[in-house]
């Protein structure tokens, strides 16, 4: 478990929040590849993959960690940003 309170990256961010996010980014099949969990692989929904990472603290963990090293790829970029043309 990672520390409580406002300096923590994940203070305030549901797990829900997380997979939904990383799904969204991802998509299911990549999500899988990176972590090969079965919740991921067979049949994923957000509904059964939430069930298996609240049981599975290990799992929980790789979720957190990828979540948190994808924060900047997900972040919304600002009016013009981006690549160059």
């Amino acid at each position: 478990m990672h520390a409580a309170g406002p300096k923590n990256p994940l203070h305030g961010i549901t797990l829900e929040k997380m997979v939904t996010q990383l799904v969204e980014h991802y998509g299911w099949e990549m999500l899988g590849r990176m972590i090969p969990i079965n919740c991921f692989n067979w049949q994923p929904s957000i509904k059964s993959s939430l069930v298996f990472l609240r049981r599975t603290p290990w799992a929980r963990d790789k979720v957190e960690a990828l979540y948190l090293d994808s924060l900047p790829d997900m972040q919304p970029k600002a009016e013009g940003e981006g690549p160059q043309a």
